[in-house]
């Protein structure tokens, strides 16, 4: 036990080491994660736009 608290308390420079793989950490889930919700947005933005392009094209057209 004693030999886990002093790793974790990384020769005393724990609190400049920590925050360092935890924002690492962050970056990567965000490098992760983003991709995804922009494809996913991207998508539904795609779908949208057909759907009144086809609606568009199923109405008559209008008489001046």
């Amino acid at each position: 036990m004693i030999a886990l608290s002093h790793f974790l308390a990384m020769g005393g420079y724990a609190a400049y080491v920590w925050p360092a793989y935890a924002v690492f950490f962050a970056v990567l889930v965000t490098d992760n994660v983003a991709p995804r919700l922009r494809r996913r947005r991207i998508l539904r933005e795609l779908r949208e736009r057909l759907a009144r392009q086809s609606a568009r094209a199923r109405r008559p057209p209008s008489k001046p």
